[in-house]
């Protein structure tokens, strides 16, 4: 019976631990896999994670990957992920542009689009100098933001551009340097 206590109480540690492994704790690194959407128990106006920014003056090797299946962005630097946010891309019937690219030059505080009855604030352009972007969750024509629209974050919502906290947006807009690779899956 001792024996046998034994061996299952190794086991039931060997299973948390694997959990906790799972889960990423202990760890930096980290998969893409099996991030549910998580809608409106984002909180569109924070950073998405508890820890600092990464200070890219230090990093190696930058760039970014959007998971449009996890509805994630993962800021990659020195071989790992340094940073996770949520995102919206595309809907079905405005799908977000997949493939390889970089981040243009174009950027800005706000925009408004008067066909999609939407703008955005701290835009940072990734492909066709202004089309696809980088952005918050959508304001309106005078500038506030849309709760509706900003509770879909971590779901499919945009026009195909990918939607941000608005701290993650602001932060992408003063800081990711011209030229970073994007990679969109």
């Amino acid at each position: 019976m001792k024996r046998f206590l034994m061996i299952f109480s190794t086991l039931a540690i060997t299973a948390v631990i694997g959990l906790a492994l799972l889960a990423g704790f202990g760890s930096r690194k980290t998969t893409y896999a099996k991030y549910k959407a998580i809608g409106s128990t984002v909180n569109w106006h924070e950073p998405s994670e508890s820890q600092p920014y990464p200070n890219l003056k230090k990093e190696s090797n930058l760039w970014i990957y959007v998971s449009t299946k996890n509805q994630r962005v993962y800021l990659h630097g020195n071989g790992q992920v340094i940073y996770k946010m949520y995102c919206s891309t595309g809907e079905a019937s405005s799908p977000t542009p997949k493939g390889t690219f970089h981040i243009q030059a174009q950027r800005g505080k706000s925009f408004y689009n008067a066909a999609s009855g939407e703008g955005a604030n701290y835009w940072v352009s990734w492909l066709d100098h202004g089309v696809y972007l980088f952005h918050s969750v959508p304001v309106t024509k005078t500038g506030q933001y849309i709760p509706s629209q900003a509770e879909k974050l971590g779901t499919p919502a945009s026009h195909g551009c990918v939607r941000l906290t608005v701290a993650d947006a602001y932060w992408m807009y003063k800081n990711i340097p011209y030229g970073t690779k994007v990679v969109i899956k």
